[in-house]
């Protein structure tokens, strides 16, 4: 089990071995999600958008939007 400590802004590091494990880099979106009495960080990277592609049902057009919308993001 991998610690960090929440600063004074209420920001946490990743440890390293984590980041290097699924794919953090800087500028990575993460959404978190509430289980109970865990909070859930989970990386947006490509990976885990073409991983979840087809359960919503749209025929990929989520997954083209999502990409778009990432690239339209990456030209900030």
């Amino acid at each position: 089990m991998e610690r960090s400590v929440v600063s004074v802004k209420g920001q946490v590091a990743i440890p390293a071995c984590l980041r290097k494990k699924y794919g953090i880099k800087k500028g990575t979106q993460v959404s978190f999600y509430e289980k109970e009495v865990e909070i859930i960080i989970r990386p947006l990277t490509d990976e885990y958008i073409r991983a979840i592609a087809g359960i919503a049902g749209t025929k990929g057009k989520l997954l083209k939007a999502l990409q778009e919308e990432k690239s339209r993001e990456r030209a900030l």
